[in-house]
């Protein structure tokens, strides 16, 4: 059997539907009412460890999809608690959704590594997913302003962006074949670098880019809803991909997907038009 965590998130809502129909595959999530999948589900819940013996009870190959949003201390709690009932439970084989390796600058990429080191030391099998940074999220954090400005702060830095439909894709191919992943880190990146200036283009021939200073934008996260931990982590993405570190293209996802990924730049676009409407 193969459970898959997150099942409502964002990520973990294309897997459910990448899985409907198969007679293998369970979904696991804090509410089961939110799912439309048709698929079982059974409550999960990192945060409530009887949710978590009970609901990888028959687990065979547990998609672990990062519980990644909160302080690192809440998600490596998370992630150990989930880590730990798997073991107990008799999972055998646990698919982690993780960050690529060149996110190592980003403010959120030690609960990954700690996530990764404790697979490692357990006695299950593992697999690992590196993802690369979504488009889609590279959309949010790059949206327009009502008169079509991009003010974001990435000066000329570039990132391998991702299209989140081919993570989805990658992951189930890995959990259904499991076995033949045993022990292996794949890391999943983009094949295009994509800027803000090309970004503009995608949004359309009336938006610009006009980019702020990192201090610009910390004020102006720091007065918006934001919670707090939310503010350091946006900075340190954008500081990572103006200084470039988050540009370097090619990885395995093409492998994983057995065709050419999909065009992160539609991607983003389509995100920004799906915001705005």
């Amino acid at each position: 059997m193969i459970l898959v965590t997150g099942a409502t998130g964002a990520l973990g809502t294309l897997v459910a539907e990448r899985m409907a129909g198969r007679d293998d595959t369970v979904l696991g999530t804090r509410d089961p009412r939110r799912t439309n999948a048709s698929l079982p589900t059974r409550r999960v819940d990192f945060e409530d460890p009887d949710t978590l013996t009970k609901g990888f009870e028959g687990v065979d190959v547990l998609l672990m999809i990062s519980a990644g949003y909160g302080e690192d201390d809440t998600v490596i709690a998370r992630h150990a608690a989930a880590i730990e009932a798997a073991e107990k439970a008799g999972v055998r084989h646990v698919v982690y959704t993780s960050l690529t390796a060149d996110g190592d600058h980003l403010p959120y990429a030690l609960p990954h590594r700690w996530t990764e080191r404790r697979l490692r030391e357990s006695a299950m099998n593992w697999t690992i997913l590196r993802n690369g940074l979504y488009a889609e999220l590279l959309a949010w954090i790059t949206q327009p302003s009502p008169s079509g400005r991009i003010t974001a702060p990435l000066g000329e830095g570039r990132l391998a962006a991702v299209a989140r439909e081919d993570l989805a894709d990658a992951a189930v191919r890995v959990a259904v074949e499991a076995s033949a992943h045993a022990g292996r880190v794949y890391e999943l990146v983009g094949e295009q670098a994509l800027g803000a200036a090309e970004l503009a283009q995608a949004y359309g021939p009336h938006v610009t880019y006009a980019p702020e200073t990192l201090a610009q934008t910390r004020t102006r996260l720091a007065a918006s809803d934001a919670e707090p931990f939310q503010v350091p982590m946006l900075i340190g993405t954008y500081s990572a991909i103006a200084a470039g570190f988050l540009d370097r293209t090619g990885g395995d996802l093409r492998l994983l997907l057995g065709r050419a990924p999909r065009s992160a730049q539609a991607a983003a676009g389509a995100a920004v038009r799906l915001e705005t409407t």
